[in-house]
């Protein structure tokens, strides 16, 4: 892997942990314009009680502060689960050039996961998607925060006896 993708998939894992000490759900991400970072997110949809505070809106938010929108067509994305269909839509939206994310989202992803926005013909143009980078940290961050409880979930399920599963399957590269 190159060193430079470690590096920014690192500041997003590193986002997604400070997600997780906040009680947000442990997505980060972090967007790139030529080798430096303009912007960082992180989920922040239970401190607002709203579910447009995605790390990648957050992210967006922050680099469009110092930078035209004519940057995020030279402009990556490193996250670290793959992009919901509502922030994938908004990526496309943005003409952001690729995403590079950790893990898969077979729940809600919009980049291959349940749809392919980044590459929906009808929308152009479409954007680069590379998935598995520390896909195994990705994953973990993700089952810390869902074996502990969360008040602010619409209907909260008592998680006092799960156990944090360490093991992760080689079965999927993403």
């Amino acid at each position: 892997m190159d060193s430079e993708h470690e590096r920014f998939m690192r500041m997003a894992l590193d986002m997604g942990e400070r997600a997780l000490v906040c009680g947000e759900t442990p997505v980060g991400c972090v967007l790139v314009y030529r080798g430096e970072v303009i912007g960082k997110g992180m989920n922040d949809t239970n401190r607002y009680l709203n579910g447009t505070r995605h790390a990648e809106f957050l992210s967006l938010e922050e680099a469009m502060k110092s930078h035209p929108k004519s940057v995020f067509r030279e402009t990556d994305l490193y996250v670290t689960v793959e992009p919901c269909i509502m922030c994938a839509s908004l990526l496309r939206q943005y003409h952001i050039r690729h995403v590079y994310f950790g893990c898969a989202n077979e729940r809600f992803g919009g980049t291959k996961g349940v749809l392919s926005l980044h590459m929906d013909p009808a929308i152009d143009p479409p954007y680069g998607i590379t998935g598995g980078i520390f896909r195994k940290e990705a994953i973990m961050l993700l089952r810390r925060f869902y074996v502990q409880e969360n008040e602010k979930a619409p209907n909260p399920r008592p998680k006092k006896d799960r156990v944090l599963k360490t093991e992760i399957s080689d079965d999927l590269l993403l």
